[in-house]
């Protein structure tokens, strides 16, 4: 057990953080002063809903260093890419976008490029972008991602590339502003880093051990937010369950959200992601009880078979789960259930398969986040010998999909002719002449309103239902 305020980075270094803003911001205004406008800035972010997270701080340092923050890279003059690790498919696509960086740096030889997050974790990867990757000037991990403006400050001073990876196992950040992409929607980290070491996880390694954040910071940041007009916030952490683990007798997340459910201002909370061998029953139960918790929990269970769940080392079995949904649906009626699906892992049998699609069927989830199986250089499961083959896997994968979209087009079927609170996210991506929202059971409802804006929450009709969305009118 640790002490919360030995394991944060004192305000001095975040002091000192905020002095190299000022310094970039002189030398900026030096470099563009005759251009007569302001340089342009671009972060592109890889992976999940932390990476997002660790963006938005980025983005808020770059624009108090005077850039402006634009969606493209093609006239951009910094460039950060917060990369993925989890799956191969990512890094692959961050190579690639590096590699198209190139020939415009050539174009803009002032261009700073910089790469960063759990990719940069990994020797091997690090090492790879150093020696294959010239162009880019900034390598840096996710533990000194608190440390950018050093890090940028140190390259325009000393003109050369800067590499600042450390291997630890975490800090705690407070103190650093976000600019955040939704004024009415938020991310708020309760805790970081993991302690599980699943067999097939890259993220202990590069993320480093749990370690939660103390309750007054993040009531402090939830309550500012409420001030500020958001009405939706999702709690995050590799495994919110196992929130205040890791402190002496301290509050555990079902506590905490009891908490969180008292601030005034705020409407929706909702939380990823959990971990089915530390979800409670006290944690269930919270959730029905707390108003503005929403009926929705995503709870990946990866696989239906009990001999891959043991050679994945996720410390459940397959009766367990499904004690935990049953437990999670009398509790809250109507709860929508989603969950991530690993296909494919070494060795796993049509049977072991047919486990997998046999839970899925049971439990009928909303949707599933599925994946084939992607080894990482490092875990024990990239070091398993497999002897099926990419043919059957992607075979499997097919199936689950079928299945899947047949249950989510019939769950969404159920909600036909029924009314739902909506809360808008704006102009429906698909069509501009209607508006688009979620369900507090986080469906996506496409509608047609006479004056609904963004951050309002109204009442929606749903007319028509589609595999992934829904079709509605504002009533």
């Amino acid at each position: 057990m640790k002490d919360i305020k030995k394991r944060e980075i004192p305000q001095s270094e975040i002091k000192i953080q905020m002095e190299y803003i000022e310094k970039i911001k002189q030398i900026i205004e030096n470099s563009f002063l005759n251009s007569g406008s302001a340089p342009k800035a671009s972060v592109v972010t890889f992976g999940c809903q932390q990476n997002e997270n660790d963006s938005e701080k980025l983005k808020a340092f770059i624009s108090d260093m005077g850039y402006i923050l634009t969606d493209t890279t093609d006239d951009a003059d910094l460039v950060i890419f917060n990369t993925c690790a989890v799956r191969g498919g990512a890094e692959e696509r961050v190579f690639g976008n590096l590699g198209a960086l190139k020939h415009k740096k050539a174009k803009n030889p002032n261009m700073v490029i910089g790469i960063c997050g759990c990719m940069m974790q990994e020797e091997h990867v690090k090492e790879h972008v150093r020696t294959k990757f010239r162009h880019v000037d900034l390598i840096f991990g996710t533990h000194t991602l608190y440390k950018f403006p050093e890090i940028l400050y140190r390259h325009f001073s000393e003109n050369k590339r800067v590499f600042d990876v450390i291997n630890s196992d975490g800090y705690i950040v407070e103190g650093i502003n976000q600019k955040r992409d939704d004024k009415f929607k938020a991310w708020v980290s309760v805790m970081y880093g993991c302690n599980n070491f699943c067999s097939y996880c890259i993220v202990p390694y590069v993320r480093g051990r749990e370690r939660s954040r103390s309750k007054e910071n993040i009531l402090e940041e939830v309550r500012a937010l409420a001030y500020d007009g958001c009405k939706e916030i999702t709690l995050l952490g590799q495994n919110v369950n196992s929130y205040g683990n890791d402190i002496e007798n301290y509050i555990d997340f079902a506590d905490l959200l009891k908490e969180v459910n008292k601030i005034d201002g705020i409407e929706r909370i909702k939380f990823m992601t959990s971990h089915p061998k530390d979800i409670s029953d006290k944690l269930i139960y919270t959730m029905a009880e707390c108003e503005k918790v929403c009926e929705y929990l995503h709870l990946p269970f990866q696989a239906g078979s009990n001999r891959i769940l043991s050679e994945m080392n996720r410390r459940y079995t397959k009766e367990k789960y499904l004690e935990i949904i049953s437990k999670v649906k009398a509790a809250m009626p109507g709860v929508a259930l989603t969950s991530d699906v690993i296909v494919g892992f070494p060795n796993e049998t049509r049977e072991d398969f047919l486990q997998t699609v046999e839970l899925v069927r049971e439990v009928r989830f909303d949707s599933l986040f599925t994946f084939i199986f992607s080894p990482r250089e490092g875990t024990p499961a990239a070091k398993m010998t497999d002897l099926i083959s990419d043919k059957e896997k992607h075979k499997n994968f097919e199936m689950l999909l079928g299945v899947q979209n047949e249950i989510s087009k019939e769950i969404n079927d159920s909600y036909v002719g029924k009314t739902y609170e909506i809360l808008v996210d704006g102009v429906s991506k698909n069509n501009p002449e209607m508006m688009a929202g979620r369900t507090r059971t986080n469906k996506i409802v496409n509608f047609t309103s006479k004056g609904a804006k963004q951050g309002d929450l109204v009442n929606v009709k749903v007319t028509k239902s589609q595999t992934w969305a829904l079709i509605g009118e504002e009533i």
